[in-house]
């Protein structure tokens, strides 16, 4: 593909609730822009954006994918989306690298979840954005119900530019609101409006002149003097008001039938802003802006990562990234070594000599690089603002098939996690679980696929253990001697140990206040060691024993059969029976807990804390929405995000943060040592 100017690249992000026809659209662009020979279909694993195995296997979208394409005089790079709100990390790195967005919204289906979401990410982002109504061909769509609900949810500005001619089974293409015209067939052949839409395409076009117009002075004045705008006008005003964010037009098409990809795909070129006509974020001085000729600036916003090693998308802001040369990792402070470039059409790659400002590439096998960091020249390095990624709320606990896989499986998370920033890898040293954190349950089942496939490692995930723990409630005094004698030197440790309860949270504490020296000084520590070992094995279900004092206060040695190793049983098997006469208690972690949900759905989830031992704290609204806090023991919630999902249909969101341990209920004790003795007898 020719090289292109900043003023003639659009990087436009696609944007949809799962099912929409976000990929089949990118992929009837693309072929309509000739980039592809074909069209491919997600239903047979054929589509040039959904290549990963994963993705084939599940006919949804996990990964951002490139597509490039050349339309007119315009480079179009469509970076494809999941629709499936797991993998928001994927349109957060999108969207940072995108001047403009297409939002896709199915007539049948109309407005839903993901297409209010991502509808958020692009206010956000405060990018200028597109609506594409897909799938009017199929049975129930209805586009004209759908812009109303469209502009219910979203507001009026969101304006038709196209009309469909026919609907369902009898749509055979679009009409232009701008030109009259009207494109039936695939290729589109030009015709006259059909007198049916006469009315309401006039209607609706009168809207649009009317936005155009607002956008300039010398305009308005010209369109309340009764002139009619040129067409050259209408569409300078609409581009205006569109790169603003005071309108967004509306198209409509059949993504599957490849109907109204040219109208889209001008729509891009006429409409959505260049990388010229955007601010880049940058973090402190010196600031950038978008040019061939300023010094280098770039931003890592992917990487994947395999056994043979790492490829590494970039976005040029300013400068340009040259094949086999030098740049600085700002972020790092580290030069790095530039291979071959490449441009991606999915999963294929062409070699480039050169990425020049505004467009995207890759390059394999950087060593210092990662996801988020800035190249630049070393001589005036600058920092871009990195993306913010959404937190991980779902945990699982995960174990290595066999031993193999145990020696590999610390290097093939961390690969993992340096793939997607959402994913968090944590050891638990309570449970001693490794812990592999996300959004979502289905994004860590594709993590668990990825390590077999990529890296040979066999996983089963499940729900981690909650780290309960163990104290006392009353103070207790205990004695224990440890005496053997079978010939030759025998074994005597002898201890009195006095116990008492800490308040919550502070710890374990051992002291001694021996006089006399009843237990020689240097077994002391050895009496400690004992305690130490005791308070990791509790009385009533072998958990970790927590804020408990002993004191050993006397006791008696043997000249000759005394040791360390005695003393040490001796004040092991002390605390051992101190706390069972210390009235023992469970222990269970309690988490803060705050839920943003619809201020409608308010009812449904206090029911639902009310079945989960929770307390409600506080309620906050905010505009629609309701901010609930609440406390909630943490064995309530480990799948939390699906039951919230559930409840929600995906419109609520929640964070969890560990706030303290309390007593476990009588009723729910005797269920955890049951399962406790299960676990061990596995």
């Amino acid at each position: 593909m020719k090289p292109y100017g900043l003023e003639n690249i659009r990087n436009v992000v696609l944007l949809s609730h799962a099912g929409a026809g976000k990929t089949t659209t990118a992929e009837a662009a693309m072929y309509t822009a000739g980039a592809i020979g074909r069209l491919g279909k997600v239903d047979d694993g054929s589509s040039t954006s959904d290549y990963d195995p994963d993705e084939v296997k599940r006919k949804i979208s996990i990964n951002l994918a490139l597509l490039p394409g050349p339309w007119r005089e315009v480079k179009v790079n469509l970076i494809d989306t999941p629709g499936y709100a797991d993998f928001a990390g994927e349109v957060k790195a999108a969207l940072r690298v995108g001047e403009g967005a297409i939002i896709v919204i199915c007539a049948a289906s109309g407005v839903e979840v993901g297409s209010e979401q991502v509808w958020g990410y692009c206010q956000e982002a405060d990018l200028p954005r597109l609506i594409l109504v897909n799938k009017v061909d199929r049975e129930n769509a209805d586009f004209f119900r759908t812009v109303t609900e469209i502009q219910s949810r979203f507001g009026a500005k969101c304006l038709p530019i196209q009309l469909p001619i026919g609907a369902q089974d009898n749509f055979q293409g679009v009409a232009d609101l701008l030109t009259r015209k009207s494109y039936t067939g695939s290729p589109p052949k030009e015709g006259e409006l059909p007198s049916s839409l006469e009315a309401q395409a006039g209607s609706f076009r009168e809207k649009l002149v009317e936005a155009a117009a607002e956008t300039d002075d010398r305009l308005i004045d010209k369109y309340l003097g009764g002139k009619e705008l040129s067409l050259e006008e209408i569409r300078a005003g609409l581009r205006q008001a569109t790169v603003s964010g005071s309108v967004i037009p509306i198209l409509a098409g059949s993504a599957l039938q490849n109907v109204g990809m040219n109208g889209l795909l001008d729509a891009v070129g006429d409409y959505l802003p260049s990388p010229k006509e955007r601010v880049v974020a940058t973090v402190g001085e010196p600031k950038v802006e978008s040019s061939q000729e300023g010094p280098l600036a770039a931003l890592v916003f992917k990487t994947t990562a395999d056994r043979i090693g790492k490829l590494t998308y970039f976005r040029v802001y300013s400068g340009a990234v040259d094949s086999n040369s030098q740049v600085w990792n700002a972020t790092r402070g580290s030069v790095e070594r530039i291979g071959q470039l490449f441009t991606l059409g999915g999963k294929n790659q062409e070699p480039v000599p050169q990425v020049p400002a505004g467009d995207i590439g890759a390059v394999a096998k950087l060593n210092v690089t990662a996801t988020g960091d800035t190249l630049s020249s070393q001589n005036k390095p600058v920092k871009i603002a990195p993306i913010q990624f959404p937190e991980p709320i779902f945990d699982g606990a995960v174990y290595p098939k066999t031993k193999a896989d145990l020696d590999k499986l610390g290097a093939s998370l961390a690969r993992l996690a340096e793939e997607d920033l959402t994913l968090k890898v944590r050891r638990d040293n309570d449970t001693g679980e490794t812990i592999l954190s996300g959004i979502g349950e289905t994004q860590l089942e594709v993590a668990a696929d990825k390590m077999m496939r990529k890296f040979g490692v066999g996983v089963k995930l499940e729900t981690p253990k909650v780290p309960y723990k163990e104290t006392i409630t009353a103070s207790a005094n205990a004695e224990y001697k440890h005496k053997k004698q079978s010939g030759g030197h025998g074994q005597y440790g002898h201890v009195l140990l006095a116990l008492e309860p800490l308040p919550r949270g502070n710890g374990n504490e051992f002291a001694e206040k021996i006089v006399g020296g009843a237990v020689p000084k240097n077994y002391i520590p050895a009496v400690e060691k004992g305690f130490n070992e005791a308070v990791q094995d509790g009385v009533l279900a072998h958990y970790p024993v927590v804020d408990v004092k002993a004191t050993l206060y006397d006791g008696s040695f043997h000249s000759v059969d005394s040791s360390e190793i005695c003393f040490k049983i001796a004040g092991s098997q002390a605390m051992k029976k101190g706390l069972s006469q210390g009235q023992p208690i469970l222990l269970e972690p309690v988490m803060n807990i705050t839920i943003t949900v619809p201020g409608d759905l308010t009812g449904d989830i206090i029911g639902d804390l009310n079945t989960k031992r929770a307390r409600v704290q506080g309620m906050n609204p905010e505009g629609d929405v309701n901010i609930i806090e609440a406390q909630v023991p943490l064995a309530e919630v480990l799948r939390y995000a699906i039951d919230l999902k559930s409840i929600t249909q995906g419109r609520g969101s929640h964070r969890l943060k560990f706030s303290h341990y309390e007593e476990v209920p009588a009723h729910i004790i005797q269920k955890v040592m049951a399962e406790r003795q299960a676990a061990e007898k596995e």
